[in-house]
């Protein structure tokens, strides 16, 4: 069970994930978090970062799907002026909402990436479909009441992975 909870990688940021590795590994599509992995939980709208990354994305021929556990207009609001399809109130790490995103790609699983902040939504979920996982550091410290329930229990399997060799990055 804790081996669905180990992503296949894990970085600072969604700017330090090396978008020529993920196509020479075959990568076509990008299933992503919203909150606290794109932007803060508690922002808006796009910032012209996250604007320039999506631009990027594209330019390398990337597909995007954003999947969020948020409601439509949250999500929406920050997706549509992206041009960015979505899938709201995904209930990750339920796989129903990744075979959605990866079959709204027309891609395999084999050829897309799962990004998110979350161990038990997003690497959990994209795990449990064999996707291939990219853990964030949270953009913000701040957390909607249910995240912080969340994150309490990442710590508490976190120190216990760490504790028995399996987490294979420094925090």
């Amino acid at each position: 069970m804790t081996s669905l909870l180990i992503p296949d990688l894990h970085v600072d940021s969604i700017y330090d994930i090396d978008l020529v590795q993920l196509k020479q590994r075959g990568v076509k599509g990008i299933i992503t978090d919203l909150d606290n992995t794109l932007i803060e939980w508690d922002r808006p709208d796009a910032t012209p970062e996250l604007i320039t990354w999506i631009k990027e994305l594209k330019e390398h021929g990337f597909s995007v799907v954003i999947v969020s556990n948020n409601n439509e207009t949250r999500v929406s609001k920050v997706a549509e002026p992206l041009g960015v399809p979505y899938i709201h109130q995904a209930k990750k790490p339920t796989k129903n909402a990744f075979h959605k995103a990866t079959r709204g790609m027309g891609l395999s699983v084999q050829e897309t990436v799962v990004i998110g902040d979350q161990l038990f939504t997003d690497v959990l979920g994209g795990n449990r479909m064999g996707l291939y996982t990219i853990l964030v550091v949270p953009v913000a410290q701040t957390d909607s009441l249910i995240t912080r329930f969340n994150r309490r229990l990442e710590r508490v399997a976190l120190n216990w992975m760490r504790k028995r060799g399996k987490i294979p990055w420094e925090d």
